[in-house]
């Protein structure tokens, strides 16, 4: 990981200094913009490999700028949020951010979402005949599915929604975009129907093992962690 570019963006100078002496202590190359205008003058000269930006600031927000970004690259964002913004965090999501991290948060935890969506950072192409991640393999053209080497057998909406998840791997990716990307927009807003096929997909996929590969974010949606 040591090297790997990251754009940190935030009005507050007391952050910036923590998160650029932090980020920096564990190898990586960072630059740092206080507003969302700069950030974007630094996104076209040096492209980074992940974006931290608060979501809070002036001008332009968090929210703006995860639009701007995902507009022209699919580098992950995390989005720094305080409590009680729990609105705008997940309109960030829905613009495209991959994470967020609550303010006051813990640095160990923040560097470990760095670090798996570095790692992850691959992103698969839709063409691409097989997708192979973590504990998985599917076979795109024959409609199968292994995990651990066993096949496991989903019908075609679960075969659908685990491909979404196995394409945005350690992603939050909240309710609506899950029905939207995987039933079509007439779909936005039916989250008992998407829990129920949660539900199935988790109980094929985990059979009875202490593995979780379908993370439940409260109020928001859910995340796909494959496994090593």
């Amino acid at each position: 990981m040591a090297g790997r570019r990251i754009l940190v963006v935030d009005d507050e100078p007391q952050i910036t200094r923590v998160l650029r002496t932090t980020l920096s202590g564990h190898g990586y190359e960072i630059r740092v913009a206080n507003d969302a205008e700069a950030a974007l003058d630094v996104f076209s000269d040096w492209p980074p490999e992940l974006v931290i930006t608060d979501l809070s600031m002036p001008n332009m927000t968090g929210i703006d700028l995860t639009r701007k970004i995902r507009d022209k690259s699919a580098v992950p964002i995390v989005v720094l949020s305080v409590r009680g913004e729990e609105r705008s965090k997940i309109e960030a999501l829905d613009a495209g951010a991959d994470d967020y991290v609550t303010k006051p948060f813990n640095m160990n935890e923040l560097l470990a979402r760095v670090r798996a969506h570095l790692r992850r950072f691959t992103p698969v192409k839709a063409e691409d005949p097989e997708i192979s991640i973590g504990d998985f393999k599917i076979d795109l053209a024959g409609h199968r599915v292994f995990v651990r080497g066993e096949e496991v057998h989903l019908t075609p909406k679960e075969f659908d929604l685990l491909v979404y998840f196995a394409r945005h791997p350690e992603r939050v990716i909240t309710h609506p975009v899950l029905l939207r990307s995987v039933w079509g927009p007439q779909s936005a807003h039916q989250n008992e129907y998407l829990r129920v096929f949660i539900g199935q997909l988790r109980k094929k996929l985990e059979g009875g093992t202490e593995k979780h590969y379908i993370v439940t974010e409260p109020w928001v949606g859910y995340r796909f962690t494959p496994g090593e």
